[in-house]
């Protein structure tokens, strides 16, 4: 981990973060959902228009490794933890405890008093781990597939 930096995430980024979001969860997230639910979780084609815009009005970082991007996470000016994904072949190796680190402290420093996110079954353990509750199970309709995951909260 000592090779991972994190840096601002920059729109020439977008299409790479959207691979790699996409890859995670039909290989990673596959062993909590079905094919039937990630293929509509993470479909082949997303409108880099509107991640772009979501990822640059939120404090978005990126992890790296030798120029490699191989993780990313976000926050929004609410406390609303969007997005953390990390490469399906860099699993493991402490690249969500340091993104989620990073934006834990960006949201203390603006004074948040609470994160809060839609974890998965799979995201679930990692955020139990770091002291988020879970507030309720939900079923979210995506298409014809109900994908279940926890609305947790973390006070800071």
């Amino acid at each position: 981990m000592d090779n991972i930096t994190i840096r601002a995430y920059r729109s020439t980024d977008c299409q790479e973060l959207i691979q790699l979001f996409r890859d995670t969860v039909h290989h990673i997230n596959l062993g909590d959902y079905t094919k039937e639910q990630v293929a509509v979780w993470a479909p082949v084609k997303l409108d880099t228009r509107a991640w772009d815009n979501t990822l640059t009005n939120h404090y978005t970082i990126v992890a790296q490794e030798h120029g490699c991007i191989v993780g990313f996470g976000d926050v929004d000016e609410d406390g609303y933890f969007d997005h953390l994904y990390v490469h399906k072949c860099y699993q493991r190796q402490g690249i969500a405890t340091k993104i989620a680190d990073e934006i834990e402290r960006y949201t203390i420093q603006t004074k948040t008093e609470q994160l809060t996110t839609h974890a998965s079954i799979t995201a679930l353990p990692f955020f139990l781990q770091r002291g988020y509750v879970i507030v309720q199970q939900q079923s979210v309709s995506r298409a014809d597939q109900l994908l279940t995951n926890f609305l947790m909260k973390k006070d800071l």
